[in-house]
């Protein structure tokens, strides 16, 4: 079953955006049920989406260019950012000029 021709055009004014940025995204492939992760879209023309990736199988890295037509694809996250768990307060980036009292190290 076909989804609304509606909804392509706003998929290809996302996928256009994440482009212009250069953010990494991560795109479900319906027909092949399967993710393609941390991937950046090279290209966009028509209706096919060009991605560049790297895959890791046992002790080897793979690195992927793979042309996708935009009907194929059916989700398209994006991370908006991420901090290491192990990452102390005090090994957090802060700005000079912050306040004493709003850095990270001083609550407690």
């Amino acid at each position: 079953m076909r989804e609304p021709a509606a909804v392509e055009p706003m998929l290809h004014r996302k996928l256009y955006q994440f482009h212009a940025e250069g953010r990494p995204v991560w795109v479900f492939l319906r027909d092949q049920q399967r993710w393609i992760e941390a991937a950046t879209i090279v290209e966009i023309q028509g209706d096919l989406v060009t991605l560049r990736y790297e895959a890791e199988d046992d002790d080897e890295l793979h690195s992927w260019e793979e042309s996708v037509r935009l009907d194929s694809i059916g989700a398209v996250s994006t991370r908006l950012s991420y901090v290491s768990r192990l990452t102390t307060a005090d090994d957090l980036a802060t700005a000079d000029d912050c306040p004493e009292a709003e850095k990270l190290g001083s609550q407690g």
